[in-house]
């Protein structure tokens, strides 16, 4: 549609009207939660949520809290300032010297979120005569800062099976590039929950002499690159604070010449208002109770509920693809009805064809949560008669 001139509210909703013909419209829903079990307003329906990236759940830890009401009362609400102003706190400081020894980096430098950290690292390392090579299902943030860097980008393809091919298509692309080379991919992929080959990808690297960016966010149960995987690469290690660490923030754990360059030039660090002192604290508080035996634990926790729906499978995100979205969508809300919260997603998000039940486990989970999770499923993919509304979606 073309926007005449000063023509706006027909073009933003025109605009609005495709979305709704695409079948793509969409709108928060309110979850009053405490850790995964609570009510969706709309309905007052109590649910347990298997939707949340609260992997240990962190964001209710006693220890967690704590450490945020504190500096509270320390240090106020919010930092009131950028981070090269006014707005750095003493437990800023200290959260990026532990992530930095958690990820056996030099350096680590915090950013508002994860979202904007991926901004920041490919902004500034993929100037203009960088190649940036990405996984071509990697996260919109990645994705975003591909596109706003002033590199060239190249996609290579994502294997489902035999990752042997992926990693040909990376070798080539990255062995052709007359560029200096940037890699950047997740290392656990947030709708398909598989993971990349690290060690892999990271001996491609050294070989060509490329930059490696890995997104960490979702992989609290691995892959955890030894140092020999990393060794004689320039490597950078993004990961957040909303997911594992239960709080909010990003952070790209990285060597101290790379960290000194995105203190100077990321904009989207330089340019914003510092993490608040509650935020920062609570991921704090978090990262130890995850270096602790109490955070082993709830890591084994956490593995025991995936295995028992997909033994073996690399993260706690199990898609079950169904195909249809009518029938993604139609699966989802018969869940609801069983009490249990699992989004459908759909296109844009996931390739057409691919609409699928995307679950989340959470160490939170209790046993017979998961127990009502394994019992919905199996009547869900065996639906006793014609009137299931899966078996009737699945014939529209």
């Amino acid at each position: 549609m073309t926007r005449q001139p000063g023509d706006w509210a027909a073009w933003i909703d025109g605009r609005l009207d495709r979305v709704r013909a695409d079948g793509q419209w969409r709108a928060p829903r309110e979850f009053d939660a405490w850790g995964p079990r609570g009510a969706l307003t709309a309905t007052g329906r109590v649910v347990v949520s298997f939707a949340s990236n609260d992997y240990l759940g962190l964001t209710t830890h006693p220890a967690v809290l704590a450490a945020a009401a504190d500096a509270l009362e320390h240090w106020g609400s919010g930092s009131g300032g950028a981070r090269l102003i006014t707005g750095t706190r003493p437990v800023h400081t200290a959260l990026e010297r532990e992530l930095a020894d958690w990820k056996g980096t030099e350096r680590a430098v915090l950013f508002p979120t994860g979202f904007a950290t991926n901004l920041g690292v490919l902004t500034t390392l993929g100037d203009a005569g960088v190649r940036i090579v990405s996984d071509e299902r990697n996260h919109a943030s990645i994705i975003d800062g591909a596109r706003l860097a002033r590199g060239d980008v190249s996609i290579w393809r994502h294997a489902d099976g035999d990752r042997s091919d992926d990693l040909a298509e990376l070798e080539r692309l990255v062995s052709g590039s007359a560029q200096a080379v940037l890699v950047v991919a997740d290392t656990v992929f947030s709708m398909d929950g598989d993971a990349l080959d690290v060690a892999a990808v990271a001996a491609i690297c050294r070989r060509h002499g490329a930059l490696l960016v890995l997104d960490e966010a979702h992989a609290v149960l691995g892959p955890e690159p030894s140092p020999a995987d990393l060794a004689g690469i320039e490597v950078v290690r993004v990961g957040t604070l909303s997911k594992t660490l239960g709080s909010l923030g990003g952070f790209a754990a990285c060597s101290e010449r790379v960290a000194d360059l995105l203190v100077n030039k990321a904009r989207p660090g330089i340019f914003t208002t510092a993490p608040s002192p509650a935020d920062t604290a609570a991921g704090l508080a978090a990262l130890r109770v995850l270096r602790s035996d109490e955070g082993h634990d709830l890591c084994a926790t956490l593995r025991r509920h995936v295995d028992r729906l997909r033994p073996g499978h690399p993260s706690p995100i199990v898609p079950i693809v169904l195909g249809d979205e009518q029938r993604a969508l139609a699966a989802a809300e018969w869940l609801l009805t069983q009490g249990l919260l699992v989004p459908a997603i759909r296109p844009p998000t996931v390739a057409p064809g691919t609409s699928r039940l995307r679950i989340t486990f959470s160490a939170a989970h209790s046993d017979d949560d998961v127990d009502r999770l394994m019992a919905a499923l199996a009547t869900l993919e065996s639906p006793a008669d014609a009137t299931h509304p899966v078996a009737s979606a699945a014939e529209r």
